[in-house]
């Protein structure tokens, strides 16, 4: 496997792909729950701060803890697979810099 644009490209978008799967869960309980606050808040004209941000925590908290396992499996299994590939990577792309080019003349 050659270092390639599409290579780099690719391993971009799986990262992102990756971060947005960790950090999903999160967003989409806290988005809900302040709906629902913001709602509460709406009928009820109680205009108290902490009352957004404390469910918010809490809730974000406990999904964590409940399904922190599994994104932590899923960061492990990718950090894994890219220190096995690692080698393979370097050794790919040992012969295409000779040692006489600098990088400019590339």
């Amino acid at each position: 496997m050659i270092m390639t644009v599409e290579f780099v490209v690719d391993f971009g978008r799986r990262a992102m792909e990756l971060i947005l799967l960790l950090s999903l869960p999160m967003l989409l309980v806290g988005l809900a729950i302040g709906l629902l606050i913001s709602v509460f808040q709406a009928t009820t004209q109680i205009q108290e701060m902490t009352l957004q941000f404390i469910p918010k925590i809490v809730c974000i908290s406990l999904v964590l803890v409940i399904i922190g396992p599994w994104l932590l499996n899923l960061l492990m299994d990718y950090t894994i697979q890219i220190m096995e590939n690692f080698p393979q990577w370097i050794r790919s792309t040992e012969g295409l810099i000779s040692p006489g080019l600098s990088p400019a003349e590339l």
